[in-house]
């Protein structure tokens, strides 16, 4: 049974659908990520999901619950990391947590939980004096001190270095592995490709798709790109003769082949017969990325200037 139903969501500000008719599940113990453009509909639509918000329209069950009627219920149940939040710089990393942990009935032990979070030794620390990538931490651990069957996480690694975001990674995987329900909204595609089960891509306030990464992948077809630096020229009319090759670009020294079928074979034979090496030769399949740009009307579109 999914643990969250959204049915025909619309919300509207100043006469805009920031968000339009958006339908979706989530089934217990996945993660589903959500991404989009700027201004698409993402943070409504979770923070309507968490009850912060009063749809228009629609229906909204988390965990059989409505998350108006039954917020008070849902707060017990539900964490949430909100895509903007701040502590006071002076308060200690042990008095929120112990703040915070009073808010539950049954909550965590969260001694043993910034533990896990790599936090142990910042229990005295001030929240000013830590870093980017700590308060990341810290924020997730104020979302699971309630002992969530949900956690909704909002942008959590924006801003952050690639080694605390690949670290902040590691904790989310961690948190589904003790069957937490995990929903991610997130602009990094590498993020959404290795973390979630399914993904759920809005522009415009609607839904464009909804799969796991490889199917949306699988849209834009089995082309393959070749990525090499030719030790000598090699003609783009010889590369294009072969019937596996589609496209030829140049960036700088570098030669990219777009093909199908066997195109690696056919090319580096080319290449072999015209004694050409192909220096740091890479072979490139279809990205994500490429996969939400071509599903999605611009990187960057917005609603009325606010992310939404």
């Amino acid at each position: 049974m999914p643990v969250i139903e959204v049915e025909n969501l619309v919300k509207t500000y100043n006469g805009v659908r920031a968000v339009d008719g958006v339908s979706f599940t989530v089934e217990e113990g996945e993660i589903f990520g959500i991404v989009g453009p700027n201004g698409a509909g993402k943070t409504t639509t979770v923070e309507s999901v968490e009850g912060l918000r009063h749809p228009d329209q629609g229906v909204i069950r988390v965990l059989g619950l409505d998350p108006i009627r039954d917020r008070y219920e849902l707060t017990e149940r539900v964490g949430a990391q909100l895509q903007e939040s701040r502590l006071q710089d002076k308060i200690e990393v042990g008095e929120v947590l112990d703040l915070y942990a009073s808010f539950y009935r049954n909550p965590a032990d969260w001694r043993g939980l910034v533990d896990r979070l790599g936090l142990g030794g910042k229990v005295d620390a001030r929240y000013g004096d830590l870093s980017g990538g700590q308060k990341q931490r810290l924020s997730v651990a104020l979302a699971l001190v309630g002992s969530p069957e949900i956690a909704v996480l909002d942008e959590l690694t924006t801003g952050l270095d690639p080694q605390a975001r690949r670290s902040t990674w590691d904790t989310i995987e961690q948190i589904r592995d003790d069957g937490v329900t995990v929903v991610l909204v997130t602009h990094f595609m590498e993020e959404a490709e290795r973390l979630c089960d399914r993904i759920m891509v809005v522009d415009h306030g609607r839904v464009v798709a909804i799969d796991t990464a490889s199917a949306l992948m699988d849209r834009l077809g089995s082309e393959q790109r070749l990525r090499f630096r030719p030790s000598a020229p090699v003609a783009d009319a010889d590369l294009l003769g072969l019937p596996e090759v589609v496209a030829v670009d140049h960036r700088g020294p570098q030669v990219v082949v777009t093909g199908s079928g066997n195109v690696v074979q056919a090319v580096t034979a080319l290449l072999t017969k015209h004694e050409v090496v192909a220096e740091d030769l890479r072979i490139e399949q279809r990205s994500l990325e490429e996969a939400y740009l071509a599903l999605t009307d611009t990187p960057e579109a917005t609603n009325e200037g606010e992310e939404r």
